[in-house]
């Protein structure tokens, strides 16, 4: 399958080329020839699957056909609803790219500024407009939006909307649309209210669901550490030491856990910055800006902010903490392992989070190789050893010597078991 075979307009397919695309990824092969015959959409696709494209290229192979040279009057025919700041921004410029050698004028709006700069490029007129819920709501009341001309409406990272508690704004954004409009729905995962909220709606979509799990276990070299929980951090030092990598992503379950590995790996000598929801927009970007311009080396960021990131050639994802659902799993290490190159993910699981790792296998349908060369193991059970059963009981004979309540105790074992 090649690009040419979509029958493209010349404008978008030289864009194309220019980005080096060669062969559609799956879900562009899928996606494409439904959203160029303008039927709704729902997708289940991971991020980094190439799916920003399975939908940017025939949006703009469609807008092209209407705004042609540009004469026709300027107004918002696609809007594209993102969870964050980052991700918006990510999208915006992948659809400046694919745009280039055409009309269509694209803008991103957020919020955490000062929105006398958006306002003003409303203004001037613009076809695609890539934005956050809540911005797009604020500057909707003030007037500022009208949707008199969209015909188009995609909802990205559906999943991450509802994580962050944007389902709401995102419905309401919904109505707002014309009943008329085509409609797509991306998702890394379909929880039920993503479910429901595709029923409700997106009536007689085509759905399409890639098997991310299976696809990400065989393009990816995956292993994995039974440490202890206490012995994470001497682990994750232990093995950068080992390994030869740099530009490397950690991802912890919570902010406070990536704000303390980063500072553990900051006092041992290593380029490291945190990134998480609690962080300004301004520094987030800063974040990740210099971690794609190779400033820092290590990055730890939780499932929420790690959505923003979009490096090609990440060599290395460490789980320091196994997410709780399977296919965040499958959502984390596919940030390695694209556009052809070779991926390693490493993930530390912890006797409590055995359960975890175990539906994880269960999904990718793969017996990840457990690492022998482990300094920090899961350490042994003491067997044979004498409980403490009489804590609460009173003080324990001392040397070996009998008591009353320790005869008593002999007749009465069944309390203790």
């Amino acid at each position: 399958m090649t690009f040419e075979q979509f029958s493209l307009n010349n404008n978008v397919l030289e864009a194309v080329k220019d980005l080096n695309y060669t062969e559609p990824t799956p879900i562009q092969t899928k996606a494409i020839p439904v959203l160029l015959d303008e039927k709704d959409l729902v997708a289940c696709a991971q991020t980094g699957t190439g799916k920003t494209a399975a939908f940017a290229i025939p949006i703009i192979n469609n807008i092209h056909r209407i705004v042609g040279s540009g004469k026709k009057r300027k107004q918002i025919r696609t809007v594209v609803l993102s969870p964050t700041r980052e991700l918006a921004i990510q999208i915006a410029e992948n659809f400046d790219e694919l745009a280039k050698y055409t009309q269509i004028r694209t803008l991103v709006l957020y919020g955490g500024v000062a929105q006398n700069q958006q306002v003003d490029a409303l203004k001037e007129g613009v076809d695609v407009l890539i934005t956050t819920p809540g911005r797009f709501l604020d500057l909707y009341k003030q007037k500022h939006i009208s949707l008199d001309g969209m015909h188009q409406l995609v909802i990205d990272e559906a999943d991450l909307m509802l994580d962050m508690g944007f389902l709401n704004d995102v419905k309401k954004i919904i109505k707002l649309s014309p009943t008329n409009r085509h409609t797509m729905l991306f998702s890394a995962t379909m929880p039920l209210p993503i479910r429901e909220l595709a029923e409700e709606f997106i009536s007689d979509a085509v759905h399409i669901t890639l098997n991310s799990a299976k696809n990400t276990s065989q393009l990816i070299n995956q292993k994995v550490y039974m440490v202890e929980k206490e012995d994470k951090r001497k682990l994750l030092h232990y093995v950068l030491q080992q390994l030869d990598f740099e530009n490397m992503l950690v991802f912890t379950r919570t902010k406070q856990g990536a704000d303390s590995v980063a500072e553990f790996l900051e006092k041992n000598g290593y380029k490291a910055a945190a990134l998480h929801g609690d962080k300004s927009q301004s520094m987030r970007l800063k974040i990740l800006e210099d971690f794609k311009n190779r400033q820092t080396d290590i990055l730890i960021a939780t499932d929420v902010a790690s959505r923003g990131i979009d490096i090609d050639a990440l060599p290395l994802v460490i789980n320091f903490d196994i997410p709780n659902i399977p296919e965040i799993y499958v959502h984390r290490i596919g940030r390695t392992g694209r556009a052809g190159n070779e991926g390693l993910a490493l993930s530390f699981v912890g006797r409590d989070e055995k359960k975890y790792w175990h539906d994880i296998e269960k999904l990718i349908r793969l017996q990840v190789k457990v690492v022998k060369d482990n300094p920090y193991p899961w350490k042994e059970p003491v067997t044979g050893a004498k409980k403490d059963y009489r804590k609460g009981f009173g003080n324990a004979p001392k040397n070996g010597s009998k008591s009353r309540k320790s005869d008593a105790s002999k007749k009465n074992k069944k309390r203790w078991y």
